[in-house]
């Protein structure tokens, strides 16, 4: 796993032993910041189930203003971390470890960029995108980049985002959410 492109071009990224964390296939990688390569610039993101920061890390060697990576296992955030270090990009980032809810409870700041890419078990990433939905932490015309598996079904229609279509790459679908009040449609 390296970064692509930007500041950090071809630094090799850590990635877990175990199971316990899935990085994103550098091919769906590739064709997210592909979908994105002309909006990186300046941005605010957050990377929510961060695991290994990898899109989060990318955003910022392709010149995003600042990324938060949010993780709620103690492993993911001293690898984030550890990431960073060797990207030398930690001083535009913040690592924090906590559980995804209690984050954007207390989460006081706006983004324009959110990576959505939670374990595929369960409702993760439906949870995580209706309390996007109910907080004011997108910015207008804001991007939500969501990741699941083929077999899970679309998350659904938010009060305030426009879906766009979903994008597939082998077993993986990507879905492109955008905050409405920006110029561009998704």
């Amino acid at each position: 796993m390296r970064v692509i492109t930007g500041s950090a071009r071809g630094v090799r990224l850590k990635t877990p032993d175990g199971l316990e964390t899935r990085p994103t296939a550098e091919r769906v990688k590739e064709a997210v910041f592909s979908m994105l390569q002309f909006e990186i610039e300046g941005l605010r993101v957050l990377d929510l189930f961060a695991g290994t920061g990898q899109m989060g890390i990318e955003a910022l060697s392709r010149g995003a203003a600042e990324a938060v990576f949010v993780d709620a296992r103690r492993e993911a955030a001293a690898l984030v971390r550890e990431n960073l270090r060797r990207t030398r990009l930690s001083d535009r980032a913040q690592v924090v470890q906590a559980d995804f809810r209690d984050y954007l409870s207390r989460c006081a700041r706006q983004f324009d960029l959110i990576f959505l890419d939670p374990p595929y078990a369960g409702q993760f990433l439906e949870n995580a995108m209706r309390t996007i939905s109910e907080i004011d932490i997108l910015s207008a015309g804001g991007i939500i980049i969501c990741e699941r598996p083929i077999e899970k079904p679309h998350p659904g229609t938010f009060p305030g985002l426009s879906a766009g279509r979903d994008y597939r790459y082998g077993k993986t679908l990507i879905a492109r959410y955008r905050r409405d009040g920006g110029s561009e449609d998704v």
